[in-house]
């Protein structure tokens, strides 16, 4: 299968002119890091820098309500110290999955760019 992939890199590089090209080589497959950078240099990134900010908040809240949970001695405040740390800790986790999926929406746009270079390049080949 890889055999068969390169192949058909190698066809569509040929039928693309240079800048197609180059472009078509920036849409290859990111590692973690780079797509998590790749959050930072669109046009929202705004929101992941404030949702960033959030998850700092929440969970240093999370592990101040954690702190008063084991200094506190009555039944009353250990449930309200508890459910304030699994709280806080909710809404880590849910900042976070909102920045996995942006993160997996990005690589969705990246293939389907990819797709739409190929799909026009053989076409290009075809019809001439």
């Amino acid at each position: 299968m890889k055999t068969n992939m390169k192949d058909i890199d190698k066809l569509i590089k040929e039928t693309l002119t240079e800048e197609e090209a180059k472009f078509y080589d920036d849409l290859d497959e990111q590692n973690v890091f780079d797509m998590i950078w790749g959050l930072f240099r669109g046009k929202h990134k705004w929101i992941i820098i404030l949702m960033n900010i959030m998850t700092l908040i929440f969970f240093g809240l999370s592990i101040y309500c954690a702190v008063n949970f084991f200094d506190a001695t009555e039944t009353n405040e250990l449930l309200k110290w508890g459910m304030g740390c699994v709280v806080f800790l909710l809404g880590v986790s849910m900042l976070k999955i909102f920045v996995w999926m942006q993160m997996d929406k990005n690589a969705i746009l990246r293939e389907m760019k990819r797709l739409e270079l190929q799909v026009s390049s053989l076409s290009g080949k075809i019809s001439s």
